[in-house]
């Protein structure tokens, strides 16, 4: 219903005035049915199928009533979103809490009418849907409105509810360029590039090759056990201050840039060097570890927003 203004926040609970009920298409069969047994009933005088008539359609009542109490009263939130990079699916969760004493079965959870998960909730369970969504750009992406509806218990009618926009989005980073030597400053009496070896340097352990490492960082003994190709990874006590820095990247767009900065900033924290970030307006202060990594990747992502 495009008229019907949707729901919004960051939880809601569904109401009588929030959920509407339709016969589906074994409804409407139903109803044929038993029009056709109300006309034999009268013609024949037969009390037997008027029992059965009255029956069958005292059946369909209480299917009504438990259709649409299925979705009165849920609760409905969203869960965390992992930020992604650009090009990626952003993974949704929503949570449906049922605060009933009696379980509500059947929930299926709908984004643009196609439905993405289904759900059973035992009484006072809470269930949760998880749903993908394309993030085509860096920045935030939002949760899509989503809806609910169950035709639970006999399928002769179905609930459905308005359309619920959850205040939630997820964060996109920049999707990442391809691997190169820094180009920037280096704060350290020696100079050394994103992962090659400085004199003195201790092996550290290895990870996954990547387009423009050394060959003389290969892991070849590993590539002959059929292990695929890895690089080494070498660190020391004086770790070098890598500035990952803007101005140091000319000639090219906005969006190539920041592409640029986010490999170079997943590769200097997985070879677990110490790092800055420099930016128009902006400097991120050297250090490492994740909660440095999602700063960096988050200002990338938000850059000009």
């Amino acid at each position: 219903m495009p008229w019907v203004a949707p729901l919004s926040g960051k939880s809601v609970s569904l109401s009588r005035r929030t959920i509407y009920m339709l016969p589906t298409r074994h409804g409407f069969m139903f109803s044929l049915l038993l029009f056709v047994l109300l006309l034999a009933a009268i013609n024949y005088e037969n009390g037997l199928i008027y029992a059965l008539t009255f029956w069958l359609a005292s059946m369909a009542m209480i299917s009504m009533l438990h259709t649409h109490r299925n979705l009165l009263g849920l609760k409905i939130s969203a869960g965390p979103c992992a930020p992604v990079f650009a090009g990626e699916s952003a993974r949704f969760t929503l949570i449906l809490k049922n605060e009933l004493a009696l379980p509500r079965q059947g929930l299926s959870v709908l984004v643009d009418k196609n439905e993405v998960g289904r759900v059973d909730l035992g009484a006072g369970e809470q269930g949760s849907v998880t749903f993908p969504v394309n993030a085509r750009q860096r920045g935030y992406v939002d949760m899509p409105p989503v809806a609910l509806l169950t035709d639970y218990p006999m399928g002769l009618l179905y609930t459905w509810s308005r359309k619920i926009e959850l205040h939630h989005r997820c964060l996109v980073y920049p999707k990442p360029g391809p691997a190169r030597p820094v180009v920037g400053g280096v704060d350290s009496q020696q100079k050394r590039e994103l992962g090659t070896r400085s004199e003195g340097d201790d092996f550290i352990g290895v990870r996954e090759y990547q387009a423009g490492d050394s060959p003389r960082h290969v892991d070849w003994k590993a590539a002959a056990r059929g292990q695929g190709l890895q690089t080494k990874r070498f660190g020391g006590d004086a770790r070098s201050i890598i500035w990952l820095d803007w101005e140091a990247l000319e000639g090219i767009d906005t969006e190539t840039r920041l592409s640029q900065l986010c490999r170079w900033v997943i590769d200097a924290e997985a070879d677990g060097m110490i790092y800055g970030l420099r930016l128009p307006g902006r400097e991120i202060k050297p250090a490492n570890g994740e909660a440095h990594r999602h700063q960096c990747l988050e200002a990338l992502a938000m850059f000009g927003h």
